[in-house]
């Protein structure tokens, strides 16, 4: 995979073109969603990048059909359109910008629709992905190590307030959605013929067992360029080409909503 010669974490601030000169077919770029900065990072990366192509989390296929260039210039009224609030996101405002700066790109929505998490729990995941799930590695056990790993993170997310046996079925909805983002940014890259870039939180963008993994599975030949965006100095969990930083965010106790 491509490397990017900069240091492992530069302030936001000092870059804002983070991936300027950066060469790559697919750039997956994470955040924190509820940092503002980790989104103005995120566009100014775009900037750099000029894709051809954004392939959205947040957004599922539907969605994504509605983002046309003539509809950028009303934030208010684009995140009315997408029903934005309704699917729990932090405020639109935020992400904006990355909206603006993909202005003349196709955009691809990669969300799983909740009732088709629900169904997945009942199904299995790669009953769910459909087509492809083998190649994708869904019909496969994780290591030990990696599934220990995973139920942790998820364990920490929750707070520990999930009851274990909810904790393996959360890890196979997070493979299901990081398997859904590549197969979409691999067919924007088809479609459009690239570059792309790929708006994920950072644990969907992290390169050892996330989107990048996943596209190294099926189209080994394709170069991923990953980025990365930690809080006050604290790297996010997982490998990247480069993380960059930005001042946390005031979230209150995380765990209160648990108790």
């Amino acid at each position: 995979m491509w490397r990017l010669l900069l240091p492992l974490l530069l302030p936001v601030a000092a870059h804002a073109g983070p991936l300027a000169g950066a060469v790559g077919d697919v750039f997956v770029l994470g955040e924190v969603h509820d940092n503002p900065a980790h989104h103005e990072a995120q566009a100014a990366a775009i900037r750099d990048i000029r894709p051809r192509a954004v392939v959205f989390e947040m957004l599922t296929e539907a969605q994504a059909a509605e983002v046309r260039d003539d509809r950028l210039d009303d934030p208010e009224a684009l995140g009315e359109l997408l029903g934005w609030e309704e699917a729990g996101w932090p405020d639109f405002d935020m992400y904006y910008p990355i909206f603006a700066a993909s202005r003349g790109a196709d955009v691809y929505g990669a969300a799983v629709p909740r009732e088709e998490t629900r169904e997945a729990m009942d199904t299995g995941v790669a009953v769910a992905f459909g087509e492809g799930a083998e190649d994708y590695g869904l019909t496969d056990d994780l290591s030990a190590e990696e599934l220990a790993d995973r139920l942790n993170l998820q364990m920490e997310a929750h707070c520990g307030a999930l009851p274990l046996d909810m904790l393996p079925g959360m890890v196979d909805l997070q493979r299901l959605r990081d398997a859904v983002l590549a197969r979409a940014a691999i067919t924007a890259l088809e479609e459009t013929g690239g570059p792309v870039a790929v708006i994920a939180g950072n644990g969907h963008t992290r390169e050892d067992w996330g989107v990048p993994a996943y596209i190294a599975r099926v189209r080994p030949q394709i170069i991923v360029v990953t980025m990365g965006q930690g809080e006050d100095g604290g790297t996010p969990e997982g490998t990247f080409d480069t993380v960059i930083d930005a001042p946390g965010v005031d979230r209150g106790d995380p765990c209160a909503a648990f108790e």
